[in-house]
């Protein structure tokens, strides 16, 4: 049955996802202010990143668990939420450089980040059952911009004027106060002007019976595994962009292009789910990770190549490495036993963000040792192994068991 949808609501929930997700990588933006206003140890980059992605998972298993956003009216908890995670962030500029506090805040705003991203699908999904996928492509579009703004904000902030120091200001204290700020409107607007849909639906309770299936079916284990290849890449990628972009610029340039590395993203996304009536999820998702693999792959001759071949590979790579995380969430949909999908989706999501704090690890430590130029293609590994395993969905390999039946992507 479909129902006359409101003008307002896919917009205010696309600009609420984009303005929330920006808490994500809100410290990876003025990194380089805090290492100079704070002396952060080596490595810290690598350590509060992932502080955010454990608190995401941690937060994701928690939501799911308790069934937080069917107890309470999703909007509620996606205001709540975005709320939090807008005061953790700002609590950051209190906590003078003590480098555990930060690394706590950092992790609470991940948790906080739970009940903003999978809620704002979640409220999506109760409006858009027929076309969630295009709806899915767009989503995901927002959270990329949002991952990508706050080093568009450092961007523009400029440089510090001369007795910054002196007075307490500096643009960096700009972009940690507009990131909040934006996050809390966007919590806001969605309780405000999104209302409840007549198709909302409660979800399933969390079964472990979803982790067997992760590897006993043969169609749900090569999306779930081609998504932990793109995961083992996407988050990594998105910690090194600025190192990668200071051996060549520094300072606000800096900023605007590893924002426009990072933004470019949306336009894979939004592309990607475009193209799939034509060509299919697995299609488009395999084409985008294998385009990003031979970015990783191309690293060493790119990375001293020509200013002007250095941005396209950099763009294409921005766009290639986030444009297949819809397709990917919506081949685990559609594969999944419909009474199990909402299990599958957390436990897949919560296994992904956990490959990606091993690899944001690695390549941070390893990057202190070694040139990045030598580094990169290891980044390849992942979608090497996506790859690999996207096979089954591409030679149209027949479901086992009750998988077959699944709908597509309605959650």
């Amino acid at each position: 049955m479909s129902i006359a949808v409101p003008r307002r609501v896919l917009p205010v929930i696309v600009l609420s996802q984009f303005a929330g997700t920006s808490l994500w990588f809100a410290v990876n933006a003025v990194m380089p202010d805090l290492e100079r206003a704070w002396q952060l140890p080596a490595g810290a980059v690598g350590t509060l990143t992932s502080a955010v992605q454990l608190g995401f998972v941690a937060g994701t298993l928690v939501f799911a668990l308790l069934m937080v956003a069917d107890r309470f009216r999703p909007q509620r908890v996606f205001l709540a939420c975005a709320l939090a995670g807008a005061a953790l962030n700002a609590l950051m500029l209190a906590v003078g450089g003590a480098f555990g506090l930060l690394v706590l805040l950092r992790f609470a705003v991940g948790f906080a980040l739970a009940g903003v991203y999978p809620v704002g699908m979640k409220i999506a999904a109760s409006w858009y059952r027929q076309r969630l996928g295009a709806v899915m492509g767009i989503l995901i579009g927002a959270l990329v911009l949002g991952t990508a703004l706050p080093h568009g904000l450092r961007a523009l902030a400029g440089a510090a004027p001369a007795g910054a120091a002196a007075d307490g200001l500096a643009p960096w204290h700009l972009v940690i106060v507009g990131v909040s700020l934006l996050a809390a409107t966007g919590g806001l607007a969605t309780a405000w002007l999104v209302p409840d849909s007549p198709q909302a639906t409660r979800g399933a309770p969390i079964t472990p019976r979803a982790l067997a299936l992760i590897w006993s079916d043969r169609r749900l284990r090569a999306s779930i595994f081609g998504y932990f290849g793109h995961m083992w890449e996407l988050y990594a990628f998105y910690v090194l962009v600025p190192l990668i972009v200071a051996g060549r610029t520094t300072g606000p340039a800096a900023s605007a292009v590893a924002f426009w590395t990072i933004a470019a993203g949306a336009a894979g996304c939004v592309a990607g789910g475009l193209l799939v009536r034509r060509f299919g999820s697995a299609s488009v998702a395999n084409f985008q990770l294998g385009t990003s693999a031979a970015c990783c792959l191309a690293a060493p001759l790119l990375m001293a190549a020509p200013w002007p071949l250095f941005l396209v590979w950099l763009l294409v790579w921005g766009t290639t490495v986030a444009g297949d995380s819809p397709q990917f969430s919506t081949l685990t949909a559609q594969n999944a036993p419909p009474a199990v999908v909402g299990s599958v989706l957390t436990f897949t999501n919560c296994i992904g963000f956990a490959i990606s704090v091993v690899s944001i690890e690695l390549f941070v430590r390893a990057a202190q040792a070694w040139p990045l130029a030598y580094l990169l293609p290891a980044l390849a590994a992942g979608p090497v192994l996506g790859l690999w395993m996207l096979r089954p969905l591409l030679r149209g390999l027949p479901a086992a068991g009750p998988s077959a039946a699944a709908p597509p992507a309605s959650r």
